[in-house]
């Protein structure tokens, strides 16, 4: 019998998607590839209140080890991830991430696979190529592949630009099991509603594709769902609820007429970078309302399996004529899309590749 390939990931969290968006996405891949025989050990600091925000248990498909935000702890880590067959270091640790993204190249062992995991690379790309002196830039070559949460050929013709071995972008997708129809209940009910933590380079695209559209359709319902807006002023048609956890986003996406998907800046201006919460709706049978973004024909039919608004305009006239009937033809559309091209196992068929241990040197 094949002994399994250990791998060492170290992320933000992956039992806590508070101020996290990148959970599912984590929990998506890692549960995939303990399927197909890998054994993973996720290291996750203790930090942003994100172990008292819990939205699941310590998962059976790979060991957490949570460690205190200390060079200490963070050291002892390390060393153990030098017995792994495989390093993963993902962007936006929260703490320490330079340190580890250098220290992981210099312990590495001749035999281990160290990669770098970006969930945010128009971000990482923007900051590097503005800043000859960014320590990261010297770093990209030194790894044995970039993967990258989205972005597509800009975002890996970019990285190899800068000297990357390798890069490959491996998309968001969805979990069957965890995101599907539900009932819909009645305090996520209303004609639109948008989940997203308040960013600085979303705020915008929020204000005007989603709290300006709502001002100027007063008769219509709206939630607002995520961390941060507590302050935010509201028109009185939107409800926010806050954080909402991973286990009532079923329902939060099953519930309103339609869902909002709003991008990134970074995201938007790259392209080919889809949210984790595009697919989590569509694997909910969702109608989704999304921001227009290069690609965004490659994931979905624009207008059958997705509508794209090109300005906030477009989202008010959506609003004006859409109706049940057709809700739920998009959204069925968008569910048989996402079954057949976006689960995680299709993303996992491609990780296979890519994930293999270098050979033992003699």
């Amino acid at each position: 019998m094949q002994k399994p390939v250990n791998i060492a990931f170290f992320g933000s969290s992956l039992v806590s998607a508070y101020w996290n968006g990148a959970a599912t996405y984590y929990r998506g891949i890692i549960k995939t590839l303990h399927r197909l025989e890998y054994s993973i050990t996720f290291y996750e600091p203790d930090i942003y209140e994100r172990q008292a925000n819990r939205d699941i248990d310590d998962p059976d498909y790979a060991k957490v080890v949570v460690y205190q935000p200390s060079k200490n702890d963070l050291g002892k880590c390390m060393n153990q991830a030098l017995k792994a067959d495989i390093i993963i270091k993902a962007s936006g640790v929260g703490v320490f991430d330079q340190e580890l993204e250098e220290e992981i190249l210099k312990i590495r062992k001749p035999d281990q696979q160290i990669i770098f995991w970006d969930v945010d690379a128009p971000a990482t790309l923007d900051r590097v190529i503005n800043n000859s002196d960014d320590y990261f830039r010297k770093l990209i070559p030194q790894y044995d592949q970039i993967l990258t949460y989205g972005g597509g050929k800009p975002v890996e013709e970019a990285y190899r630009l800068l000297g990357a071995r390798d890069c490959t972008s491996i998309y968001n997708a969805f979990d069957p099991e965890t995101h599907h129809v539900v009932k819909p209940q009645e305090e996520y009910v209303c004609d639109l509603a948008f989940l997203g933590n308040r960013l600085p380079d979303r705020e915008k695209r929020v204000e005007q594709y989603f709290i300006e559209v709502a001002r100027a359709l007063p008769d219509k319902k709206f939630i607002l769902g995520g961390s941060g807006w507590d302050n935010k002023a509201l028109p009185d048609n939107i409800k926010y609820i806050g954080h909402v956890p991973t286990k009532d986003h079923n329902a939060f996406n099953c519930s309103p007429l339609a869902i909002l998907n709003i991008s990134r800046d970074s995201m938007a201006s790259y392209g080919f970078s889809p949210a984790t919460r595009v697919f989590e709706a569509a694997g909910a049978g969702a109608c989704i309302i999304s921001d227009a973004w290069n690609g965004i024909s490659e994931f979905f039919k624009p207008q059958e399996e997705i509508i794209v608004a090109h300005s906030p305009a477009n989202v008010k006239e959506v609003l004006k004529f859409l109706n049940k009937k057709r809700a739920r033809e998009i959204g069925q559309a968008a569910l048989e899309k996402a079954q057949n091209s976006h689960t995680y196992d299709h993303r996992a068929r491609q990780l296979k590749t890519i994930l293999q241990p270098k050979p033992s040197v003699v």
